[in-house]
């Protein structure tokens, strides 16, 4: 199975490790990974700043990076999501509407594809610890990726997965939002680091790079003894 990586932005250039652990996990999985070089951001930022015309050139190029493909994977449910809004942003265009649609069908995010396309749920991996997780609002909320981490999650070896309260809240990133509204997003990820620290769990786990680099930069202030993981990472573990 050929699958074409959608590393996104912040996996690019703060945290390639997970983009590995993603390409390690699916070539042991049996599938062929193949990279765009072309591929930039996918719009989002500016999209959901209001900028829906000025952001329509950089979904251009996205559109074009991954026409190729026959399965477009991302280590993010929020930017996975993003593709499928192009759909409706390009609605009525008489070029675009088509090649959005196309995209958008054949977009997934990493654990939502290892589950429902490869259809496996154990991967293999092996960590010790005790962990939580947490679901951030674009994958659970608009993607409706909500099994297919936990699945995967209760499947390796050694871990023991413990819920998080208030898991359905926000962590405060919401991309620009934790920019423009500061010190709400700084009480919001203050509460969910309380949260987790209320599990006991020596590992705190994610699927989306945003999150995780909000929610374990608090966690690092703090100076709490808590390890902060993609899950890519944790699958990737043997």
């Amino acid at each position: 199975m050929k699958v074409t990586l959608f590393a996104t932005c912040l996996v690019d250039m703060f945290q390639g490790d997970v983009g590995k652990a993603v390409v390690e996990v699916l070539e042991r999985l049996g599938c062929d990974i193949d990279f765009p070089e072309n591929q930039i951001c996918c719009g989002q930022p500016a999209y959901n700043s209001g900028y829906v015309q000025d952001s329509k050139n950089a979904m251009k190029k996205m559109i074009t990076a991954f026409e190729h493909a026959e399965y477009v994977v991302s280590p993010s449910g929020s930017c996975a999501y993003m593709f499928k809004e192009y759909p409706e942003v390009f609605k009525g265009d008489p070029i675009w509407e088509h090649k959005a649609q196309a995209l958008a069908e054949k977009t997934y995010e990493f654990t939502e594809f290892i589950v429902n396309v490869l259809q496996v749920e154990d991967v293999g991996a092996h960590l010790e610890g005790k962990a939580t997780f947490h679901t951030s609002c674009h994958m659970t909320r608009l993607l409706g990726v909500k099994e297919a981490p936990i699945k995967l999650l209760g499947h390796v070896k050694g871990l023991q997965y413990v819920e998080l309260p208030g898991k359905e809240r926000c962590c405060g990133f919401g991309g620009t939002f934790s920019v423009k509204m500061g010190n709400i997003s700084g009480e919001m990820v203050s509460e969910k680091v309380q949260n987790v620290e209320e599990t006991e769990a020596d590992i705190l786990i994610g699927a989306d790079a945003g999150c995780l680099i909000n929610i374990g930069g608090r966690i690092e202030r703090q100076g709490k003894p808590i390890k902060v993981m993609h899950i890519a990472e944790v699958l990737n573990c043997k």
